[in-house]
């Protein structure tokens, strides 16, 4: 059956700002309180999706959250107008009202976990929104995302996040790899998590994904166990900063790409997919050693944080980097030597997604993974499609609504809270959400 890989990237949200909420992400702690510049980072996002549209991928969008998320606020006891709800939250809870304001939703790599019609019992596309719960910010994403997706896949199964709780704290395709020698034939679905549920926590950055909720997933998409790997991520990668398996591993088609301490026991996880892929590809492995790239210039760099793509009419495949890892020392030359021989990946390119990556996400968060069929590409919502007429349109949009600068003082502003309404509101026209798509609305 014909199919082919599309990436819908989150669209950066008028709040994108550098507040430094999520434990275990570096470039998050480390660019805190810097002034951002909203307008250069939806603009970076958005050409980022036409370069990739115009490259013959199948590309889509992901809209932005309701930020500042007053609905919070109100079950929380706050009152009166969204005026005096967003100034009263800023007076006596700066510290809550940071976290609402986020942009995090950007991330979409983080929205759901995929699984494609070929590989599910049902035949069907599965989607389950990542409840996050790990960190505040996040754990008000997944009610948002499911709308955003059921809007752009209808025909799909979207299910509810798992239960908001630890023992099932799930982080999305961040941690999830599938492979296959072709799109529409079934492939194998690797699941990497952190930390057992019920087990007690230990010292170090948090391990956000635990076993149970990998479990979950796989029996509510109706995965074959033959076909799904499950592995346990390195609590060194995790202790240096890789707070989520795509930040040390990456894969497309039979290549995966990891870093040495991505995993735990790496000579088991192999055998274990070439275990489930028996009979259907050969899997490829590029293994990164910490000699070459040491576990922090990775993390810096973002090497693994990329886009593994095969374009059409490639043999080869592609990896689109930050421009991060072009300008740090041992990951460029890693990639001029990956590139010269005769591997699975044939080529580099590098993106400036600067924006993105002072807040801790590179190429790879900007955007979940979603295998479709020829069939059920058509049934999309074409509204939250890219080409270069909706670049244009979102350019203007973002032009109008956008600031250029975003302080930490420049947020208890209550315009902003206009200003970001208005965009939203502006965007549901444009992607055809409907009228009562956002919080606010309703």
């Amino acid at each position: 059956m014909s199919a082919s890989e599309a990436n819908f990237d989150g669209l950066i949200g008028p709040t994108h700002n550098y507040g430094g909420l999520s434990d275990g992400n570096l470039a998050s702690a480390n660019n805190a309180g810097l002034t951002a510049r909203p307008r250069d980072a939806v603009i970076q996002g958005l050409d980022k999706m036409l370069d990739m549209h115009n490259a013959g991928l199948w590309q889509g969008i992901l809209p932005p959250h309701q930020r500042p998320f007053l609905p919070a606020l109100r079950a929380l006891g706050f009152s009166g107008t969204d005026k005096s709800v967003y100034e009263n939250g800023w007076k006596s809870a700066p510290r809550l009202m940071k976290n609402l304001m986020s942009a995090s939703s950007m991330w979409a790599a983080n929205a759901a976990t995929v699984s494609p019609s070929p590989d599910c019992a049902d035949g069907h596309l599965h989607f389950t929104p990542a409840n996050l719960s790990t960190m505040l910010h996040r754990s008000i994403e997944h009610e948002q995302t499911g709308r955003a997706l059921s809007a752009a896949f209808p025909f799909a199964k979207v299910h509810k996040a798992l239960p908001a709780q630890s023992v099932f704290s799930d982080e999305g395709a961040a941690n999830h790899v599938r492979l296959c020698s072709e799109r529409g034939a079934a492939g194998v679905e690797l699941f990497v998590y952190g930390r057992d549920g019920y087990a007690p926590a230990k010292s170090g950055f948090p391990a956000r994904q635990t076993r149970q909720a990998c479990d979950a997933i796989i029996m509510r998409h109706g995965l074959s166990p033959e076909r799904t790997v499950i592995a346990l991520q390195s609590g060194a990668a995790i202790d240096a900063g890789a707070f989520h398996n795509d930040v040390v591993c990456v894969g497309a088609m039979e290549t995966l790409f990891f870093h040495e301490l991505a995993f735990e026991d790496p000579s088991k996880v192999k055998a274990a997919i070439f275990a489930a892929s028996e009979g259907l590809f050969e899997p490829r492995f590029v293994e990164v050693p910490n000699s070459d790239v040491p576990i922090a210039d990775a993390i810096k760099a973002y090497l693994f944080n990329s886009m593994l793509v095969r374009f059409p009419g490639e043999d080869r495949l592609t990896l689109i980097a930050p421009l991060e890892t072009q300008e740090t020392s041992s990951t460029r030359e890693y990639c001029r030597r990956l590139t010269a021989g005769n591997g699975p990946i044939g080529a580099v390119k590098y993106v400036d997604v600067r924006q993105s990556m002072r807040n801790g996400g590179g190429p790879a968060c900007l955007r979940l993974r979603v295998t479709m069929t020829e069939n059920e590409w058509s049934q999309v919502n074409s509204s939250m499609t890219m080409d270069a007429e909706k670049h244009e349109q979102l350019i203007k949009w973002a032009k109008l609504h956008y600031r250029e600068e975003l302080a930490p003082d420049d947020l208890p502003d209550p315009s902003l809270l206009t200003e970001s309404f208005a965009a939203l509101d502006a965007l549901t026209k444009i992607l055809n959400l409907g009228s009562d798509f956002y919080p606010f609305q309703r």
